[in-house]
């Protein structure tokens, strides 16, 4: 049964494909189900407003998530070197090249990526740190049901080189790149990929871009005096308003130098700011502090810069202030510590920047969209409390 209208369950739906790469029919048949039944509508609605394609194949659905421009945050989170990037290319050729639960073992894979990799220095599978890149890109692979284990596991593989392990590749091996609108080896740059996806939506490419934006990135910030996309989403907020609030589970606001969507609820399958990860509370004393001082004024932008030492200072007044409410880790860990995973936290939510030449720290406006604080009588007290945000 297939219906034509936009409904609840096609905006459940639409939250999933934007939050999944794909969805696979064997792991999750009901919501495989749910967007068979709403395909057209989101078709539509996704290749209308984002210009994306919703790919429905009998054994998964995928929707294709280009960006306007990459982040740090879109990447492979578990990956931590370049080289892990270059082995999971190398496993990916080896993959596609295999027959559908065709078996191999371990080392086929390593002699493979081996013969593959582009770097300027060879791989060693004697060495620690290269055995723990192919660990790294075999566990991406599983998870994304790219691989199977039979038998054996890698993590052993980390301690000895001589450990095998069974693997069979997948229906989903061949469909995990996607296509592009020509050879990927006329492609100089990554611009030049990005460009040529606009290619094809000339006409309506300031819309699409806006909708990518908003759907994809934590926030728009105005980057600029003169910025086009924000100042899109200013003249035509009220019609963006509603299209999104009538599709989708979010609602969107826009200020002076931000614009955003907002979940009025929390729910399990988005991922949101804040979470219940002990560094969020960190972040939202820092913002309250920020917020409370006057010596630190945002310019015409929205934004405030300082020094790494100005701002592991703020860390460790806030720390002072807020610290006997924190986790043990961030109570003992040094300041140093605390601050460098506050750096990421923020770059991963967009409301961080490093300039590249001066090196200086750049709070974002989003980032003064948030606050946290406890209750007075906690501060008084020492007593437990939970923590209270907006």
């Amino acid at each position: 049964m297939e219906t034509k209208q936009f409904d609840e369950k096609a905006e459940k739906a639409l939250a999933q494909l934007l939050e999944k790469f794909w969805v696979l029919r064997l792991e999750e048949p009901e919501l495989y189900q749910m967007i068979r039944e709403r395909e057209k509508v989101l078709k539509r609605y996704v290749d209308d407003k984002l210009g994306f394609e919703l790919i429905v194949h009998q054994h998964f659905i995928k929707l294709e998530k280009i960006p306007v421009e990459p982040k740090s945050w879109m990447g492979i989170q578990s990956f931590q070197e370049p080289r892990d990037y270059a082995m999971f290319c190398c496993a990916l050729a080896f993959t596609e090249n295999r027959s559908v639960d065709e078996q191999f073992l371990l080392s086929d894979v390593c002699e493979e990526i081996k013969d593959l990799y582009p770097g300027e220095f060879p791989l060693d599978w004697t060495n620690y740190n290269h055995r723990r890149s192919l660990v790294r890109v075999i566990k991406v692979l599983e998870r994304l049901s790219i691989l199977k284990s039979v038998e054996g596991e890698i993590d052993r593989f980390a301690m000895d080189a001589e450990q095998e392990v069974l693997y069979e590749t997948t229906i989903y091996a061949r469909y995990f790149m996607r296509s592009y609108p020509r050879d990927l080896f006329e492609y100089d740059t990554t611009d030049d990929i990005l460009a040529s996806e606009w290619e094809r939506h000339e006409a309506d490419e300031r819309r699409k871009r806006v909708y990518r934006k908003l759907f994809i990135s934590p926030v728009v910030h105005r980057e600029a005096e003169d910025d086009p996309d924000f100042a899109y989403i200013r003249n035509f907020r009220n019609r963006l308003r509603e299209d999104i609030e009538a599709h989708t589970q979010f609602r969107l606001e826009v200020f002076k130098n931000a614009a955003m969507l907002v979940a009025d609820e929390k729910k399990q399958e988005l991922t949101l700011f804040p979470d219940q990860k002990a560094i969020m509370d960190v972040a939202l004393h820092v913002a309250s502090y920020l917020r409370s001082q006057d010596i630190y004024q945002p310019d015409e932008l929205g934004t405030i810069r300082m020094s790494r030492m100005a701002l592991e200072q703020i860390v460790t007044n806030v720390r002072g202030i807020y610290g006997k409410g924190w986790s043990k880790h961030y109570r003992e860990t040094s300041i140093t510590g605390i601050t460098n995973e506050l750096i990421d936290l923020l770059q991963d939510w967009e409301m961080l920047e490093i300039e590249a030449v001066t090196h200086a720290y750049v709070i974002k406006p989003l980032f003064g969209r948030a606050t946290g604080h406890y209750p007075k009588d906690f501060l008084a007290s020492g007593d437990e409390a939970h923590e209270q945000t907006s």
